[in-house]
């Protein structure tokens, strides 16, 4: 994620995966096997092994590997550890107290632990008993073969150890959540297990399971700079990531390959007009106009120039406001839909892989409840519409929020506007725009920076007060909240610039003024094109170089800093702990920044790109670093991400689709409104030369220049000064549509009005049809995967029919099963239950 969209672990990051309540009762772990000592309780209930005992207190720093503390629950073995607790070594007995507690209500539910001190921490590894925590992995699990050799097996005792340490409770109430606000522990973490750096971690999973030679190779050779361009190894990112993050970075590898055509046809357009640089008869028309006098601009400068001073931007405009434009728009409108509809095959392919075609994800919420506790209840579903009533004005006012901020920089640029127009020099004068723009562009990517972090803030809170039922659909609630909020915040200053400003001047001789002081900025001299091509290349710009380098190089200095500050042991399993505590920490929203990152480059890949078709260009190198950048990040400088189980990317493709409909829409205003594409087919085919037929020998766009600026007279000035400077001239040009007798709009502009319209509702038609045809053409899902999942159905239907035809047989007195004399039992394929 980009370093503004990061905050760090607070109170509001703070999200259970599962909110489960604890059980009462237990189970006594004995040499023999488990007592029941409860009917009601949990099967991993355990009794604790011996008394608590507090932690005593250190009375001095000790060496860099210090004294363990050996107590009978403490285990003098080699064997990797699952998770690692980290705490202060100065605490007071009642925290320490409560630290023994918390660790003890774990050891009575079949955990070890042990632990370790350094001059700073005291650490606290646990690890689940295979005996117990193995049987519910299998529950979890599509098993093909032996649980111990199954690839997920790792990340599927992560997420139960994950679940039991979130929901486990002390005698007095306190969750782990509760003691680190408390400071009794400072954090928590998994263990990494594969490192691609310079330390080396004991290349085991959990309860000591060994990865593959292959697949940690894969893993480093992912998290390096010089393989930026070769294939990720997708499945040994599952198995060690889980599903969620394997799915984010196949989606994030297909849409890096998708924007390979769409880069390529942003070219063409781009350099098509570098052909008709010198060709363009607007542009001629421009550079010889030394007789056509523009209006100024402002109110301090009175000097008049000449409409030949804008000859190079007349020029640059061309490259991306020419008559590819439209076919460039509707080509992009077709690459969204076809992307993700090629994305949905993609998906399909890989999660039949995975055999979680079928997989739902309430079922294992229920699972992980129930192995957690056997007085678990789901849930229920509920919705409230005073409490939808609320999040819904709530959100309208955070909407207007952001509209109000938009207006600021609207009064930021009306202000600037006037201030450089004062203080600029003569040579500068005519670059006061330039500067609004390009000041006014940074000082939005700021305002970004700052409304992100409250946007966050402000979508948990109204997520929180929702109420979700899961952790799912409180990500899905909270990813739709904040990127509408994070939409308005980043496109609401690119509307402003694409369809209001220029459009609410007035004219001349009556602007409208801010306030009744300032007038309202005006486009740049080539068109309003230009703003928006550089307000959308500086934000995008600065999106993709500055806040990449705070995501990479800050966590990447401050890891090397506290490697040098901070002196390791010589203990192998002390500075396992140690290397992994050093890394930045993760929170639930460490994948979702990822993801909410993406979805924005899509929109600004898609919704103006008619005005920058440079912007898949940008995507493209952007996401080639990003693959890596995250990959080094997860591997090596981050701790170690809780696998999720995910069969795709969720509200994502929501977001995907809804911005590809935006995309439709934007582009067909930006055309129709902003670009001048429409203006110019209308004069070629109306009013210009070849409006009665084709004229080989003109140029049908011959006048056009002429035709598009309307006439204003020097005497009908407001302040008698701005005529001083007009002696020998005695009418200036601006661009409108209006009469030269009143000023008022002139009949060609509602004419064009009309054509505009027309266009965006049948560019907007015609470009959904095109969508709707593309997603019909291509299946979301592959008939090979669609038949291996008919084949899957109908070959449990067999097995259902066999163990009903047995059942009939040996009701009827002729037994098929090899045992005459024996019914089909429960524990024969009849009666197994084919599907977890």
């Amino acid at each position: 994620m980009q370093g503004e969209d990061r905050l760090a672990a607070s109170e509001e990051d703070s999200i259970p995966l599962i909110a489960i309540h604890p059980c009462q009762g237990s189970l006594s772990w004995t040499p023999a096997g488990l007592s029941v000592l409860d009917p009601t309780s949990p099967p991993w209930a355990l009794k604790p092994a011996l008394p608590h005992t507090p932690c005593p207190l250190p009375d001095a720093p000790g060496p860099a590997a210090g004294p363990q503390h050996p107590s009978s629950h403490q285990t003098e073995t080699t064997e990797p550890w699952d998770y690692v607790f980290v705490a202060s070594r100065d605490q007071s007995p009642k925290q320490c107290d409560r630290q023994q507690q918390f660790l003890a209500e774990l050891e009575r539910k079949g955990f070890r632990y042990k632990e370790m001190e350094d001059q700073h921490k005291k650490y606290f590894g646990i690890r689940a008993k295979n005996e117990i925590f193995l049987p519910h992995c299998k529950l979890l699990m599509e098993l093909e073969g032996p649980a111990e050799k199954d690839p997920t097996l790792d990340t599927t005792w992560i997420r139960i150890i994950h679940t039991f340490i979130q929901n486990n409770k002390t005698a007095n109430g306190e969750t782990f959540e509760d003691l680190k606000k408390d400071q009794v522990f400072e954090t928590g973490f998994f263990l990494h297990t594969v490192r691609a750096d310079s330390w080396e971690g004991p290349g085991a999973g959990p309860g000591g399971r060994k990865h593959s030679p292959t697949e940690e190779e894969n893993l480093k050779k992912w998290a390096q700079w010089r393989n930026i361009f070769c294939k990720q190894p997708i499945d040994a990112i599952r198995n060690y990531f889980g599903e969620k993050v394997a799915l984010y970075f196949a989606w994030l590898g297909w849409y890096t390959f998708m924007l390979v055509p769409a880069t390529v046809a942003g070219l063409i357009v781009f350099l098509t007009g570098f052909s008709l640089f010198d060709a363009s008869q607007i542009s001629k028309e421009i550079c010889e106009a030394h007789d056509i006098f523009m209006c100024p601009r402002g109110d301090k400068s009175h000097r008049s120039h000449r409409l030949s001073d804008t000859c190079s931007f007349a020029k640059l405009s061309h490259h991306f406001d020419n008559e590819g434009t439209v076919l460039f728009a509707i080509f992009m409108a077709l690459w969204a839909t076809v992307f993700l509809e090629l994305w949905k095959r993609k998906r399909a392919r890989v999660v039949q892989n995975w055999h979680l075609y079928g997989w739902d994800e309430d079922e294992e919420e229920m699972m992980l409840g129930l192995i957690n506790c056997r007085q678990y209840q789901p849930k229920q579903h509920e919705h409230s519409y005073l409490r939808s009533t609320i999040i819904l004005v709530l959100s309208l006012l955070m909407i207007c929020l952001m509209i109000g901020m938009a207006h600021v920089l609207v009064i930021y640029r009306v202000l600037a506007a006037a201030l450089f127009g004062c203080w600029a020099s003569p040579f500068l004068e005519e670059q006061v725009t330039t500067v609004v723009v390009v000041s006014g562009a940074i000082l939005h990517y700021v305002t970004i920076v700052i409304m992100t972090k409250v946007n966050r803030r402000v979508a948990l809170k109204l997520c929180d007060y929702e109420r979700p039922r899961t952790f799912s659909e409180q990500e899905s609630k909270f990813a739709f909240k904040f990127f509408t909020l994070q939409f308005f915040a980043h496109f609401s200053s690119l509307i402003y610039i694409a369809f209001i400003l220029g459009r609410i001047n007035g004219h001349p001789g009556k602007s409208v003024r801010l306030a009744g002081l300032w007038k309202l900025e005006e486009c740049h001299l080539s068109g309003c094109m230009m703003d928006l091509f550089l307000q959308m290349a500086i934000i995008m710009g600065l999106k993709q170089t500055l806040s990449n380098c705070i995501e990479y190089l800050g966590p990447w200095l401050r890891h090397r800093y506290s490697r040098w500050k901070y002196r390791v042991s010589r203990d192998p399993e002390l500075r396992d702990w140690q290397c992994n505590y050093l890394l930045r920490s993760v929170t639930v929203f460490s994948l979702f920044d990822e993801f909410m990152e993406m979805m924005l480059q899509y929109g600004f890949t898609t919704i103006f790109v008619a005005a920058f078709p440079l912007a898949p260009l940008l995507a493209l190198l952007n996401n080639l670093l990003e693959i890596r950048l995250d990959a080094i990040k997860m591997m090596q400088l981050q701790q170690r991400l809780v696998p999720r189980k995910a069969k795709d990317i969720g509200t994502w493709l929501q977001v995907l689709e809804t911005i590809g409909v935006l995309a439709v829409i934007g582009n067909g205003l930006v055309i129709a409104f902003t670009s001048e594409f429409i203006p110019r087919v209308v004069y070629k085919y109306r009013y210009g030369p070849c409006r009665g037929g084709a004229q080989p020998a003109v140029d049908c766009l011959t006048g056009y220049v002429n035709h598009s600026l309307s006439v204003f007279y020097i005497k009908d000035f407001e302040d008698p000064r701005q005529t001083e400077d007009w002696e020998t001239v005695t009418e200036c040009r601006y661009r409108d549509y209006r009469n030269a007798h009143d000023y008022n709009l002139s009949d060609k502009f509602w004419f064009l009005l009309a054509i505009r319209l027309a266009f965006l509702i049948l560019f907007e038609h015609v470009a959904l049809c095109i969508k709707l045809i593309a997603a019909w053409f291509v299946p979301d899902v592959p008939w090979k995967v669609k038949n291996e999942v008919l084949n899957n159905k109908f070959r449990k239907v067999q097995e259902k029919m066999k163990c009903v035809e047995q059942t009939l047989q040996w009701a009827g007195g002729r037994p098929a099963s090899p045992d005459p004399h024996s019914p089909p039992t429960a524990s024969s394929s009849c009666f197994k239950n084919t599907a977890v």
